[in-house]
């Protein structure tokens, strides 16, 4: 599905939702990057660069803390090892699969099926130049983790993209499949390499069409033919617009492959019929203002998303493949006030959206295309907070959409829709026990903003809303690009919960959560919106007796950063402490400097301050380094990276040191009684890693443990419980029942 992430598909100051969403099996079976144990972890204080040394004390009394949580994290990773998930794919008699040195099959004709390993990882890291290192510091340095495979029609030839842990440009390996080799751990046949992929798909079995990444940038399209004779790669497109990104993707049916390319605010896409012999590409509807569209494929004819419903809300429409232009389009669907469509799919003959209602629950929205008059929706669980969709098979003919739903702190649970019937099936029959789904309680609420706004907020809790003025709270937040806040399960968060916590999302505008109008709002001079909101939700919630604002902290990642560093300037009561992941924090000096790598197309999120004096006007206001003064600030905990091309380490550390200078200040001005107790702000810099973080599980754990560590203490809570020792009291139970058996 993923038809939103295309139209909004340009690289975000963001954290990708998956990051923090692998499990414990993902990191047992090495499928996340393992550096060796002599790597070191450094923060600031053990760097070289003296102008950053004074910044980063006061990591070592959280030390002790850190090495409790990081204990606890591996445990609750264990606990969920069994967590389903959708990285398999099958081919027409094969399921492939990811190990930790590569890419396996297993021929599911046999009755007893013997892995087969079809891509070795450890050949393709023997293949790096020659650094002058020996072999164990190599293996150090380059260690490949498998992204994404894609299998051609026939299943003759096998793509899949590579990225290193000290990069973000990906590596495509095309392999050869054929017959079983005598030696199911034979040599794989690559027969082609390809740098810096970022998309790709098969339109035949011999012809692979992909996209390739520059910097931060995705603005070009090839075509690479295998023959008998050899291979050929040629330029199919070429994107001349700065601030758009180009992706290619497979229809579901497999018969057309879209370019799409992209902006924050705008769309064009080129189909290619891969029944044609041709190839060749031919544009849908050229790129107006303000218009967005994806194109699926059904029968001889076109299902179309598109921003132009009610609202300049997303609706469906059709058009023939033959006159695929916007005056051919027909309207198909929309959905009604204050329903936001999320994503959409063709399955057989029917399309199915995922939809948030106005309660904020997802449900889906299925249409009978012959008949779309006959749409109905399909009710899903209450706390389902978030749905990932399986991509099907090569040969899948089965016409059913299958998915998993989560929430954080709910596992993953698989299900099947049958659209044909309504029918709707769960693939476990345990998803409501209390150890898989904890009994915990989904809340929505709705808070007034200052403009008489409702802002949704979502709350996790063990105990009745009445009973939770004693325990803390962690507030996350986004608000920015149209993206919904990551709501996927995440381990981290469900230790959180049975610690007696209470989580909140607060969906302010400038995400997505309420559609695109939802982030119109709160785009360029209506960015203030998104810190009134965030302030709003924060007084509903105290005045619910939720928590209090000495026991709250708020979290947030990337852009995210922004209205919590503004709530920060402007109401520094309001939380205790606050952790900020790759924060984006200087957006006057990034918005005024157009060499960075995403300057260009932000300034459609942010505004531009050198051509526009309202947009500086507007950004001066509240911008986070830009707005700080002396006064008692929450205590901070910063955590970016040195390799981070998104966000610029720059503006963490000017930020960092003149929050430090006014705290200073202040307690310099006034007296120390008044500003109990001292915030501590903490600067925490991970070498090498990208602005998604750590890929190797044991340093992202140390991180998450770091944060737990740093809110527990700055929250001043009680020490924490250690966990019962369940297998001691069922041995002991057991003993027992064997006494009496005895008597």
């Amino acid at each position: 599905m993923a038809v939103l992430s295309s139209l909004l598909c340009s690289p975000a100051r963001l954290v990708t939702p998956s990051r923090l969403g692998f499990f414990w099996e993902l990191a047992v079976r090495k499928r996340m990057t393992c550096y060796s144990l002599s790597v070191l972890r450094c923060c600031t204080s053990d760097t070289s660069n003296s102008s950053t040394d004074h910044l980063s004390s006061g990591l070592e009394r959280y030390k002790d803390l850190q090495k409790y949580f990081n204990r606890r994290l591996k445990a609750t990773y264990r606990r969920f090892s069994n967590t389903p998930d959708h990285s398999s794919i099958c081919g027409h008699h094969h399921e492939y699969f990811i190990e930790s040195d590569g890419i396996y099959r297993l021929d599911q004709r046999q009755s007893e099926p013997v892995p087969e390993r079809v891509l070795n990882l450890g050949q393709v890291s023997g293949q790096e130049e020659k650094t002058g290192l020996d072999h164990e510091e190599r293996k150090q340095r380059i260690q490949w983790t498998v992204q994404r495979i894609r299998l051609s029609p026939q299943e003759q030839h096998l793509a899949a993209t590579l990225k290193t842990t000290n990069g973000e440009e990906p590596r495509c390996v095309v392999v050869r499949l054929g017959k079983r080799k005598s030696s199911p751990l034979d040599p794989p046949h690559v027969v082609f390499t390809l740098d810096k992929v970022l998309s790709f798909e098969w339109a035949t079995d011999e012809v692979l069409f992909y996209t390739t990444l520059e910097g931060l940038r995705c603005g070009r399209v090839f075509r690479l033919d295998l023959t008998s004779g050899g291979s050929r790669i040629t330029s199919v497109y070429e994107e001349t617009h700065p601030d758009v990104f180009v992706e290619v993707a497979l229809s579901r049916d497999r018969q057309i492959l879209s370019v799409n390319c992209s902006s924050r605010t705008s769309s064009e896409v080129l189909l290619i019929d891969t029944t044609a012999s041709h190839l060749e590409p031919f544009l849908v509807q050229p790129r107006q203002p303000d218009l967005l569209y994806h194109v699926e494929h059904w029968r001889k004819g076109l299902i179309i998303l598109t921003n132009t419903g009610p609202g300049q809300e997303y609706q469906v429409v059709r058009a023939p493949l033959s006159e695929p232009h916007m005056v051919s389009w027909v309207p198909v669907f929309a959905p009604g006030p204050g329903t936001a469509i999320k994503d959409m799919d063709v399955v057989g003959d029917h399309c199915v959206l995922v939809a948030r209602t106005p309660a904020g629950e997802l449900i889906l929205v299925v249409i009978p295309l012959t008949h779309p008059k006959e749409a109905y929706t399909v009710q899903l669980p209450s706390w389902a907070c978030a749905i990932q969709t399986k991509t099907p098979g090569v040969a899948d003919q089965r016409g059913v959409l299958e998915f998993l739903i989560s929430s954080p702190v709910h596992l993953p649970v698989p299900y099947c829709l049958n659209p044909a019937d309504g029918l709707l099936l769960s693939g476990t029959g345990d998803e409501t026990s209390p150890e898989s789904q904890g009994n915990y309680t989904t809340t929505r609420l709705e808070a007034c903003s200052q403009d008489g706004t409702l802002v949704p907020v979502t709350l996790f809790h063990s105990k009745p809303v009445e009973s939770l003025r004693q325990a803390p709270l962690l507030v996350h937040v986004y608000g920015a690009y149209g993206r919904d806040l990551n709501m996927e399960f995440c381990p981290e968060k469900r230790l959180l919960l049975e610690q007696g916590w209470t989580l909140a999302y607060c969906h302010i505008r400038g995400g997505g959560e309420r559609g695109l109008f939802w982030q119109r709002q709160a785009r360029v001079e209506g960015k203030q919106r998104g810190v009134e909101d965030l302030q709003a939700c924060l007084h509903h919630l105290f005045s619910l007796g939720v928590s209090s604002p000495s026991l709250a902290a708020l979290t947030a990642c990337s852009a995210g950063a922004v209205p919590v560093g503004a709530l920060c300037n402007r109401h520094p009561h309001m939380v205790r402490a606050v952790t900020l992941q790759a924060p984006f924090l200087d957006v006057l000096g990034a918005m005024e400097d157009p060499s960075l790598p995403l300057t260009l197309e932000d300034r459609e999120e942010w505004g531009n301050p050198v051509g526009n004096p309202k947009h500086r006007l507007t950004i001066s206001s509240y911008c986070p380094l830009h707005n700080i003064t002396p006064q008692c600030y929450p205590s901070i905990l910063l955590t970016a990276y040195s390799g981070d091309r998104r966000v610029p380490l720059a503006g963490v550390l000017r930020y960092t040191e003149q929050l430090k200078n006014a705290i200073h200040t202040h307690l310099t001005m006034k007296p120390e009684s008044e500003c109990e107790p001292a915030p501590n702000v903490v600067l925490n810099i991970q070498p090498g890693a990208n602005h998604h973080g750590p890929d190797d599980f044991e340093l992202m754990l140390e991180e998450e443990a770091l944060a737990l560590a740093f809110l527990h203490t700055e929250l001043d809570l009680d020490p924490p419980r250690p966990p019962r020792r369940r297998k001691r009291w069922h041995s002991y139970q057991g003993e027992v029942r064997n006494l009496t058996t005895m008597t």
